[in-house]
């Protein structure tokens, strides 16, 4: 390493020790200039500008064969930083999901992801990103293994001696079964302002009606993502 660069003998020492020793010859920082005045250049004569103060150059690279329908003109821009949306910048849209058949676990942690907005590249967790998701047919959810008879739900009545128990199906044949697929998605979501915020954004409705026409949401279909995700599909 040069001694010319302000590091001393021992720094110099343990950077090699450590195998963080990096430095670049004179050869290459002569062929670097070269190479950023060429662009310059080339970026002054593409269109006409004060060369006093040159336009910004973007470094770009090649794309893959299998990626040309993603980035058309054949070339993707570096990005420098992550992109972290800000609320202004975040577009919502609408997800409609037939819960019948569907097993309630699987149903839940696909309902979160997409009020989340975690299946979209552009997800920040500090932002309410997500979707909005309706969900109908909530009082035909399907349980797994023994959770019929054995899955118990408990409450209190705010009296002592107060607590009351209740089966799941009794819930899901009560008279709001839609609580049932509502808690289950609130706690898969870390609690705190941002999650009120994306539950509000949860439409559960025990029948096949629901008034959300007009913003013509996009059905998803929870059963074809995986066969364990519907009890109709296991089976089969």
């Amino acid at each position: 390493m040069p001694d010319d660069i302000g590091v001393s003998a021992n720094e110099q020492q343990t950077m090699r020790k450590n195998a963080v020793s990096c430095y670049l010859t004179s050869g290459t920082v002569e062929k670097l200039r070269r190479n950023v005045a060429s662009c310059t250049q080339k970026a002054l004569d593409a269109r006409p500008c004060n060369r006093d103060n040159p336009p910004p150059i973007v470094l770009v690279a090649p794309v893959a064969a299998e990626d040309h329908h993603l980035f058309p003109s054949g070339k993707t821009t570096l990005m420098k930083t992550t992109l972290s949306l800000k609320p202004s910048e975040v577009t919502k849209n609408w997800v409609l999901i037939d819960a019948e058949g569907l097993v309630l676990g699987r149903l839940a942690t696909i309902i979160a992801t997409h009020l989340r907005g975690k299946h979209k590249p552009q997800y920040t967790p500090h932002v309410d990103c997500g979707d909005h998701v309706v969900v109908i047919n909530a009082e035909k959810v399907a349980l797994t293994g023994n959770k019929v008879g054995q899955k118990l739900f408990h409450y209190h009545t705010g009296y002592p001696g107060g607590i009351k128990e209740r089966t799941i199906t009794q819930r899901l044949t009560g008279k709001n079964p839609g609580q049932v697929v509502e808690k289950a998605v609130e706690r898969m979501i870390t609690r705190g302002p941002l999650q009120r915020a994306q539950m509000k954004h949860l439409h559960v409705y025990a029948g096949t009606e629901h008034p959300h026409d007009g913003q013509q949401p996009k059905k998803l279909d929870v059963a074809a993502l995986n066969r364990k995700n519907s009890i109709h599909s296991a089976e089969a």
